[in-house]
């Protein structure tokens, strides 16, 4: 479980983390891999920072404070310092070419496997160094709020446990590589809509329990070198001027130690940006630049003394990866990687999730399966992600199409159609057929950055697999999207249905493994599956009210006046964001959070939990829940326990349960698996807004454990005082 402490207990055992992580890599690695993981800091590297601060003028120091060339830090000769590289990256080191998909965001969370997000984060650093690439400007870990939003499938779940649990070694695996991870978007990007303008008006509660946790694990635990400042207000105030987020929270109560930098024209303000807390702004100096800060320093709007420390920051960071010293580029990596393909299919065999398999249709017998209609705009070409600037070109895309044509050969006669088709002799390749798949969904011009998606499919598509039920009983639905989608239309007629995310390059061969018992299904839903977008928890909160919009009076570029339409989104939904509600309320979603099908079947048993306990004393390693997982079937799976904590006693209002554990299991047929989860203090406990702190009230816990947030068999006790 995850480690609390002081921040100076914080930073000891980041620099005990970094040199363990320096020998391990001078000792299995020789010559320029030799020096990958970032060294600790030390009295050293405070001196060589400094020093290289002191022969800098204070024009020069302010010039370092922006990128430029859109995807490099500034360069400095006057200290020896080169500019260093980023690039965009979700699914992909996206920037500079051709690149290994990987299955990302939405569909890494869909395995709740932390292994997993290891091996991508591992191969991602390794892709950047075969690029010359410093900065990479990823993982995304906001929470999944609404099914609207475009940008879903490149963050992680509705879950900040789940989150939290995800991106510390996604970030850890990235940073091992030598290569500098960027944790994004801080704070509440929770849509895409009007990004730039919207205030996101949330309780100091909300925001501590719900969206800030991936953040701070990501920076307590996974001692993340850089953080990414989002384009909207947070309770009135820009992210990228926000003295509560970046001052407050990220340097002082975690103790944060590596750059801040501003999303892509993401600052509105120099001096308030520079004053409360942003190192780097991006991709060039609008606003930190040497116009505005030099008079505000002789007036002492701005001391000097804050323009050093965001200089030393950026020049500690670079210092601890040794970026001045080594070449970036390590010839031991590919740049065409065939084994981080291997990682690429792991990825989308683990994620893809079965959500409906009646009359157990799947798995399908190849040797019975003959005749094959692949229809749809998914189908072909692969479709490995969505868009904006984490979209990744494969250099080798595998197709549904193409993916199940290849693991059947030559033996099967498959047939494709874009369409429903018109003419009658395709239409009986449809009737007639063993089976069809109808590959459907978004892509990156349908689900983006910087734009919302419908929660309905894109036209044409309802009515496409409505035409093909109604013509083949056997149709297997495959969809392609960040998250849930409304299926009112044809989910009971048809009798199978599989999440596909954007399961990447290998997104093809995964789909046909699972469809034809290669592989068993493992994805588990990250998100709580709607029935409509009405009855999500956000639907009415989501937008805000035209009448409440003001104007925000701001200077520009050139010194021009420059007025924003300030749109306020109210988050009056608050804690009870997905499951959260649902299993509060006492509702259903149409798929619960956690829940995905498999070919075998499992049993939950023997739940062990002590019957009392001491909040004061709980060890920093938590106290232990153990329970059984048999599988019960006849095929290995994998299984994904999870652990649901309840509070019936606080003195406050809270989830009826909250994820607080889980672990993934790969089981042969009736083998049984003995699990211990460790449950710390955090598990137990609250923010409390007016004492600002994390508390615990005494009392009943009850700890539930199942396979989903609504199927949960085994339940258990425990007196807190």
């Amino acid at each position: 479980m995850r480690y609390r402490g002081r921040v100076m207990e914080k930073q000891l055992k980041r620099s005990l983390s970094a040199f363990v992580l320096v020998i391990l890599a001078a000792v299995s690695c020789t010559g320029i891999a030799a020096a990958q993981a970032p060294a600790p800091d030390s009295p050293d590297i405070e001196a060589q920072a400094h020093a290289m601060l002191a022969k800098l003028t204070l024009e020069q120091k302010i010039e370092l404070l922006s990128g430029i060339d859109n995807m490099f830090t500034r360069p400095m000769p006057a200290i020896d310092l080169p500019r260093f590289k980023m690039s965009d990256a979700s699914v992909g080191v996206r920037t500079w070419g051709p690149t290994t998909a990987y299955a990302g965001g939405a569909a890494l969370a869909a395995s709740w496997d932390p292994e997993l997000a290891r091996k991508i984060g591992e191969s991602l650093g390794r892709d950047a160094r075969a690029r010359n690439v410093n900065f990479l400007l990823g993982p995304g870990v906001n929470i999944a709020r609404s099914p609207l939003n475009g940008r879903n499938f490149e963050y992680l779940s509705e879950d900040p446990f789940l989150n939290s649990t995800l991106v510390v070694p996604f970030i850890e695996g990235v940073q091992s590589q030598g290569v500098i991870a960027t944790v994004k978007h801080y704070a509440l990007n929770n849509s895409e809509f009007n990004r730039h303008n919207i205030d996101a008006e949330v309780d100091e509660r909300t925001i501590r329990e719900i969206y800030l946790p991936s953040f701070e694990a990501a920076v307590t635990e996974g001692h993340v070198d850089a953080v990414m400042d989002s384009y909207n207000l947070v309770n009135g105030v820009h992210s990228t001027q926000n003295d509560f987020l970046n001052l407050k929270v990220l340097k002082s109560d975690w103790g944060f130690q590596g750059v801040l930098m501003s999303d892509w024209d993401a600052t509105y303000d120099g001096v308030a940006a520079c004053n409360n807390g942003l190192d780097l702004e991006m991709p060039s100096p609008k606003f930190m630049n040497a116009k505005n800060l030099l008079p505000a320093v002789q007036s002492g709007a701005v001391k000097e003394s804050t323009i050093d420390e965001h200089v030393l920051r950026l020049l500690r960071t670079e210092l601890r990866y040794g970026f001045t010293t080594r070449p970036q580029f390590d010839p031991a990596d590919s740049t065409y990687s065939v084994a981080d393909r291997t990682v690429a299919l792991q990825g989308a065999l683990e994620s893809i999730t079965l959500l409906k398999n009646q009359d157990h249709l799947l798995p399908l017998d190849p040797a019975k399966v003959k005749n094959i209609a692949v229809i749809g705009p998914d189908a072909y070409p692969a479709v490995t992600g969505g868009g904006g600037s984490s979209e990744a070109h494969a250099f080798e895309p595998v197709s549904i199409l193409t993916g199940i044509a290849n693991l059947h050969g030559p033996d099967a006669h498959v047939f494709y159609s874009p369409g429903m088709p018109e003419d009658p002799a395709e239409k009986k390749a449809v009737e007639q057929a063993d089976v069809v798949f109808v590959a459907v969904g978004f892509n990156p011009k349908t689900e983006s950055e910087g734009r919302d998606r419908t929660f309905t499919l894109p036209p044409g598509q309802d009515a496409l697999i409505e035409a093909a039920a109604a013509a083949n009983s056997h149709t297997i639905v495959l969809l392609t999207a960040g998250g849930g989608v409304d299926t009112s239309r044809w989910l009971d007629k048809v009798p199978a249905f599989m999440l596909l995310y954007y399961p990447g390059q290998e997104g093809g061969t995964a789909v046909a493994q699972i469809l034809f018992g290669q592989h068993d299904p493992e994805g588990k839903l990250p998100v709580s599956f709607d029935r409509s977008w009405e009855s999500n928890p956000s639907a009415k909160w989501y937008y805000g009210d035209p009448k409440d919009n003001t104007t925000l009076h701001t200077t520009g570029e050139n010194d021009q006046p420059k007025d924003y339409t300030i749109e306020h989104v109210k988050y009056g939904d608050k804690l009870m964001v997905g499951y959260r509600y649902w299993t509060t309320s006492g509702k259903h979603p149409l798929f619960p959070f956690g829940f995905g099908l498999s070919y075998t079947t499992f049993r939950f048993s023997n739940l062990q939990a002590p019957s009392l306990a001491t909040k004061g004393t709980i060890d920093p390693k938590g106290i232990a829940v153990s329970f059984d997982v048999t599988n019960t079937g006849t095929v290995a799976g994998a299984e994904v326990a999870q652990l649901y904590v309840s509070d019936p006693s606080a003195q406050v209002d809270r989830p009826e349960r909250e994820l607080k554990g889980f672990e993934k299991l790969q089981l042969a047929p009736g083998e049984t698996r003995h699990v211990t989860l460790s449950l710390d203090a955090r598990a137990f406990s609250y923010w409390d807004e007016p004492a600002h702190k994390w508390i615990i009230d005494p009392g009943k816990f009850v700890i539930r454990v199942g396979d989903s947030s609504e199927h949960t068999p085994l339940d258990a006790a425990i007196d807190l005082r």
